[in-house]
C-alpha cells in the first residue's frame, strides 16, 4: 500500500485546520481508505475531537526521542478505517528539546518512516499547531504535500503568503525537496456576503487550480461536533458541513486519480455551495439541502440548514 503523508497547516489560528484534518480524514475513511491522523498540536483538539482522552505518554513525545516506536502509539477511533496518534500537553516541551539535538528538522520524518514502511495506511494526515515552531517545521519536512485551510476573510490572506513561501524554501534548500502544495481549501465560507466571495476570487486569481472548488460553509453542526467527540459525518451526516467535507474528500481523491471519480453514484457528494468560480461548479443539490441564498436578508439570522430529508 502506497502511503501519502499530508500536512494540514497554516500559521494563523482559527482557520479550520483541526476541523479540516478530522473531517477530511473521516470522509476518506468513509470511502474505505485506511487513514492515520497524527495530532501534533499540544492543545490536542484533534484528539478530543475524535473522543479520546488526553493521556500522559500517549503522544509522539517519547517517539521523537527514540524511547518508543510510533506504531505502538496508534489508537483506533469511533470511525472505521480511521486511527489516530493522540497528543497531550507534554508535546509542548518537545519544541525546545528537539531544537537542541542534531538533525532536528527530520525527527518526525524518521519516526514516521516505520509507519509508512508498515504499509497499513493509504494516508497519514498531520494536524499542526498554529505556529511556525520546531514541531511545525518537522511536519513540513516529513510531509509529501500540504493542504492549507484558509478562512474566507482578508486577514487570513496574510498567512497564506507566508505558508507558500515556506513550502517553496523547504523544497529549494533541500530540507524536503519533494514538498508540494496539495491545495487550498476555503473554510467558514458564507455565500451571502460579498466579502467571502471577494476573498475566494482573490485567492483563485493568485493560485488558480490549487484552490479546491469545494467551499466549507459556516455551519453550526461543525462547531458542535467536537464537543461530542465525533467527526461531522458521524455527528450529523446530513448537514451542509458533512456534505461539504464529503465533497472535499471526493475532489481530493479525484485530483489524485487524474480527475477520475471513484464514487460517481454518490449523489450526496454532488452538492456544492454557490461559489465565485468563473466556471460552473454547481451540481444537482440533494433534496435535503437548501443552497444558501446569494442575496442577504438583513433581518434574517444565519440558520442551520434543515437536516430532515424527504424520501
Amino acid at each position: 500500500m502506497q502511503t501519502s503523508v499530508i500536512a494540514i497547516a497554516n500559521q494563523k489560528g482559527g482557520v479550520g485546520k483541526t476541523t479540516t484534518a478530522i473531517n477530511l480524514a473521516a470522509c476518506l475513511a468513509e470511502k474505505r481508505k485506511e487513514v492515520l491522523l497524527v495530532d501534533l498540536d499540544p492543545q490536542a483538539n484533534a484528539t478530543s475531537g475524535l473522543g479520546l482522552e488526553k493521556e500522559p505518554g500517549a503522544s509522539l513525545y517519547r517517539a521523537l526521542f527514540g524511547e518508543v516506536q510510533a506504531l505502538d502509539l496508534i489508537k483506533p477511533t469511533c470511525v472505521k478505517h480511521l486511527s489516530i496518534i493522540p497528543s497531550e500537553i507534554d508535546l509542548a516541551g518537545a519544541e525546545v528539546e528537539i531544537a537542541r539535538g542534531e538533525n532536528y528538522l527530520h525527527r518526525l520524518r524518521n519516526i514516521l518512516s516505520g509507519v509508512i514502511a508498515s504499509g497499513r495506511f493509504h494516508y497519514i494526515i498531520l494536524d499542526c499547531s498554529p505556529s511556525l515552531g520546531v514541531l511545525t517545521m518537522n511536519v513540513m519536512a516529513a510531509a509529501h504535500s500540504v493542504i492549507i485551510p484558509l478562512q474566507a476573510e482578508y486577514y487570513a490572506l496574510e498567512g497564506l503568503s507566508v505558508m507558500t513561501r515556506l513550502i517553496q524554501q523547504l523544497s529549494q534548500n533541500g530540507v524536503n525537496p519533494g514538498l508540494q502544495l496539495e491545495g487550498i481549501v476555503m473554510t467558514m465560507y458564507d455565500g451571502r456576503t460579498n466579502l467571502s466571495q471577494q476573498v475566494v476570487q482573490e485567492v483563485i486569481r493568485h493560485f488558480g487550480e490549487k484552490v479546491y472548488e469545494t467551499l466549507i460553509p459556516r455551519n453550526v453542526r461543525l462547531s458542535e461536533a467536537p464537543s461530542f467527540g465525533k467527526p461531522i459525518v458521524a455527528y450529523n451526516p446530513l448537514c451542509t458541513g458533512a456534505v461539504a467535507y464529503r465533497q472535499l474528500a471526493r475532489e481530493f481523491m479525484a485530483r489524485r486519480n487524474g480527475g477520475a471519480d471513484e464514487d460517481e453514484g454518490d449523489s450526496v457528494s454532488g452538492f456544492k455551495l454557490k461559489s465565485p468560480f468563473e466556471k460552473s461548479v454547481q451540481k444537482e443539490v440533494p433534496a435535503f439541502v437548501s443552497a444558501p441564498s446569494p442575496v442577504p436578508d438583513p433581518v434574517q439570522p444565519v440558520e442551520e440548514v434543515s437536516t430532515h430529508a424527504t424520501a
